[in-house]
């Protein structure tokens, strides 16, 4: 079991940036694809963005397309996402996750492709 701790979150105005950060420990990440996840209050958890066990094939929904980076540093165990040029519609709940299946190669996830969730970090971006 892979537990994972994200940081990074707050409280920032339309525009500006923020990258998240996701830390893990129990066992490497380094066989596992990885993904990010957010949540806003009364709605269903949504996947955002994802990568390859190798740190290739980043894969965006189309909301945050151009704007977000996902990178993992598989030394130091820990996955990231940059988020640019944000909006209040990205004000959620983010969390992230590792697959299931180990060298997983999907791109979009659902919650039944997760093996382990990190418990989330609130970004709350103002007008």
């Amino acid at each position: 079991q892979v537990q994972l701790a994200e940081s990074g979150g707050g409280l920032v105005q339309a525009g500006d940036s923020l990258k998240l950060s996701c830390s893990a420990s129990g066992r490497p990440i380094k066989d596992f694809g990885m993904a990010w996840f957010r949540q806003v209050p009364g709605k269903e958890r949504e996947f955002v963005s994802s990568i390859r066990k190798d740190g290739d094939h980043p894969y965006y929904v189309d909301a945050v397309k151009g704007r977000f980076v996902i990178t993992r540093d598989n030394r130091k165990n820990v996955l990231y996402l940059q988020m640019n040029d944000l909006n209040v519609e990205d004000s959620a709940v983010y969390y992230c996750a590792t697959s299931r299946i180990l060298w997983y190669t999907g791109t979009k996830y659902d919650e039944h492709d997760v093996g382990s969730w990190g418990r989330g970090t609130q970004v709350t971006v103002s007008a």
